[in-house]
């Protein structure tokens, strides 16, 4: 199959998929005439891979430098998945290379008798060649289509690879896909020491003798600047993400990351920083590790197989491609729990890759789950008291969804991709065999007699009911709260100071901390599109509150009402009355605690906002430090917003030999400054400060709330002794 693509210089290109051709056809002015096969340039193999790399990894910048990555990890992986491995190792070096080892079978290094090359050099250097392509080596694989390895090869301006095998160890190196040799000074490897390819033929080199019985294989390899941009870096995070992620899927399977890098912002900044993943427990650990909430059910473990047919392209003994039959075996296990909230959190993997854009396992997941609740529930109506007369109250998926955290996974050989990159399962039957895996098992779970499945049961339903109802209601309910009768609407709190503006993108709505900050808010503002609304004190921890408690709460009440978007599940953004949402708070401890408290209330009951960024933190000052003036020069004023940036501007101020006032005014809150000077540091936007709130990593800023937040007090204090060490006390406002 060739797929097309026309660039702005008028040439269009095709890329096989089948056989790794890049085709070019480079358009003249002439007539069609003559336009002939000389106007055709072919690039075969890993010139291909280099030419146009976005077809095979997306991207040029980080991420897909991290996607290469993933490709040699996943190598690894397999072999695990395969029985063969139980450790692998990851090191980040602080040259920019990195190296993955594991201790599976080592890739082969006899002859591969079509092309005559060793098994390394075909796997590094052939596109769609490896052992997941002959269906002995592995009943199950990730891996880019077969051609990970080779592609990575040919993205590297180095790559290295080491086997241990027959109580030998081999190497074999690399550059920008060409094997050969480098000579290499003392101070180590890189991809600028002298590089001599390969003339008559390539040699897999022994270079040193491995202990009896060990198999292993090491690849280290250099990215190449030539096509990734120096701004494209490993994220150590998403690394972590990912290999704590494999863990969960692979039980047993032990992966320890190194990084050497000593970049600002990370564990290693201050030398080289370890950590080790294992766990025993499969998907069952994976979702109580992603679970954020108070549990309705256990989390149920459901396992099942199916099979089916599959007509694929064989190659027959005389080299040709002939279609035929083959039967297939899909396995299916998943891992699932309903919890208080109504966030769902659902991963999808198949062999363990994971398919962040769903497909035909999910579906199926999602098609099996609502059809088996949706029929529990109609058969229990009465009890329920839900009335299905004419679809009145009738079960939707998001119904089922709400609250549920769920790993779903598939395994089966040879599963079809849509796209390179693997986000989506295009296997068509999967569909259904995980659709009846998941009702035969939520089924026995919802019929059990045993007392405690019996219980969660009841409760699920109780819950999927409740969210129905919820549903229908915010429907009902939705046009009330569009901004346009929120603003005709008499109800809003007779504290909040509206701006005049209809303009959403343009308002701003100010939460201010007390009533004596208020007036001078007032002042400060700009009345035609800043809007203020005072709270009093500190809010309810709605962490450890339940969603009846927070509505009954009057300030949290308020902002909801406020906002007019609803909150929860019914929450939407388009009905937001303003478009930045900005905690004005004292600069003091008092003030933080409060900018938490209402974060925690964003996240929790109106997370859309804090994803779309348009939550704000206002930095108000914390020193006025009175420069004086010299001669007709007036005294001027220099804000400070910490003890230590205080410091540093007078021993500024005194290297200059500039005099100031010795009486340093200290805000205690915001109603010590007058109009122009809130104005000045907080609230104009032409001068002001703004810390734009994110949650870029959803399971991080999870479990983050709940450990700061919420009611479990012995993981906080452990918390707190660990990081007491790090501590800055500089910052602590006594």
């Amino acid at each position: 199959m060739l797929t097309s693509h026309s660039r702005s210089d008028g040439v269009t290109e095709w890329l096989s998929g089948d056989v790794g051709l890049l085709v070019y056809a480079v358009a003249v002015t002439a007539t069609s005439e003559s336009y002939t096969a000389r106007h055709l340039s072919v690039l075969e193999g890993l010139e291909a891979v280099r030419k146009r790399p976005g077809m095979y990894i997306g991207t040029t910048d980080s991420r897909g430098l991290m996607h290469c990555l993933w490709e040699i990890i996943d190598n690894s992986v397999d072999e695990a998945l395969g029985g063969h491995a139980t450790k692998i190792g990851i090191v980040l070096h602080a040259d920019t290379s990195v190296t993955v080892s594991d201790d599976g079978r080592g890739i082969p290094v006899d002859i591969e008798p079509k092309t005559g090359l060793s098994g390394v050099e075909v796997v590094y250097t052939k596109l769609h060649a490896g052992g997941k392509f002959g269906g002995g080596s592995y009943q199950a694989s990730g891996g880019l289509h077969g051609v990970g390895a080779s592609v990575v090869n040919a993205l590297s301006s180095r790559l290295d690879v080491e086997v241990d095998r027959g109580g030998k160890t081999y190497r074999m190196t690399f550059h920008r896909g060409e094997p050969g040799t480098y000579a290499d000074p003392a101070s180590g490897p890189g991809p600028e020491s002298p590089f001599q390819p390969f003339v008559d033929h390539s040699e897999l080199a022994v270079v040193g003798k491995a202990p009896r019985g060990r198999t292993a294989t090491r690849v280290r390899y250099w990215a190449d600047r030539q096509i990734f941009p120096k701004s494209a870096v490993f994220s150590y995070d998403e690394l972590v993400t990912r290999v704590r992620q494999t863990t969960f899927l692979v039980p047993g399977l032990e992966i320890v990351v190194r990084d050497e890098r000593g970049l600002p912002g990370t564990p290693g900044e201050n030398g080289p920083h370890e950590e080790s993943f294992k766990h025993t427990g499969g998907a069952a650990d994976f979702v109580d590790f992603l679970a954020p909430d108070t549990p309705v059910t256990a989390t149920w473990v459901l396992q099942g197989a199916g099979s089916f047919k599959e007509t694929v392209p064989v190659l027959d003994e005389r080299g040709h491609m002939t279609p035929r039959e083959v039967q297939r075996e899909c396995e299916v296990d998943i891992a699932l729990r309903w919890g208080t909230g109504y966030d769902t959190e659902v991963r999808s993997f198949v062999n363990i890759i994971s398919t962040p854009k769903g497909g035909t396992h999910l579906t199926g997941f999602e098609q099996g789950l609502l059809k088996v609740i949706r029929k529990n529930v109609e058969a229990n109506a009465r009890k329920l008291k839900v009335s299905t007369k004419d679809g009145a109250e009738r079960i939707e998926k998001d119904d089922v969804l709400a609250g549920l955290t769920a790993v779903v996974t598939v395994r089966l050989a040879e599963p079809q991709f849509e796209g390179q990159t693997k986000e989506v399962l295009g296997t068509g039957p999967v569909r259904q065999i995980v659709s009846r895996v998941v009702e035969k098992e939520i089924q026995a779970r919802l019929s059990s007699t045993k007392r405690d499945e019996k219980t969660q049961a009841s409760l699920l339903l109780d819950k999927v009911v409740a969210e129905m109802r919820a549903r229908i209601t915010a429907r009902k309910q939705k046009e009330i709260s569009r901004r346009k009768n929120a603003l005709e609407t008499s109800s809003l709190p007779a504290k909040l100071a509206d701006c005049r503006s209809n303009d959403v993108d343009r308002s701003e709505l100010f939460i201010v901390e007390g009533d004596s900050a208020l007036g001078t808010a007032k002042l400060a503002r700009s009345s035609d599109f800043q809007a203020l609304l005072p709270i009093r004190g500190k809010i309810l921890n709605v962490q450890k509150a339940s969603i009846s408690d927070m509505l009954r709460n009057a300030e949290c009440a308020a902002i909801i009402q406020v906002l007019g978007a609803g909150s929860g599940r019914s929450f939407d953004i388009e009905a937001a009355r303003y478009g930045k949402i900005i905690m004005m708070t004292d600069a003091d401890v008092d003030g933080a605690h409060i900018r938490t408290l209402l974060l925690t209330l964003f996240y929790r009951y109106m997370k859309p906002m804090v994803e779309a960024g348009r939550v704000f933190a206002a930095v108000p000052p914390l020193h006025r430090v009175e420069v004086i003036g010299s001669g007709r020069r007036k005294n001027e004023y220099i804000y400070t917003y910490s003890e230590a940036e205080l410091g540093v501007t007078l021993k500024k101020l005194d290297k200059a030999g500039r005099r100031y006032k010795p009486d340093i005014q200290r805000y205690k809150g915001l109603g010590e400054m007058d109009a122009d000077q809130l104005a000045e540091t907080t609230m104009d936007p032409r001068h002001r400060t703004l810390r734009r709130v994110t949650a870029e990593h959803a399971e991080a800023a999870e479990r983050a709330f709940e450990l700061l937040m919420g009611t479990d007090v012995a993981p906080r204090k452990e918390f707190l002794i660990a990081g007491a060490a790090e501590l800055d006390r500089s910052r602590i406002d006594v």
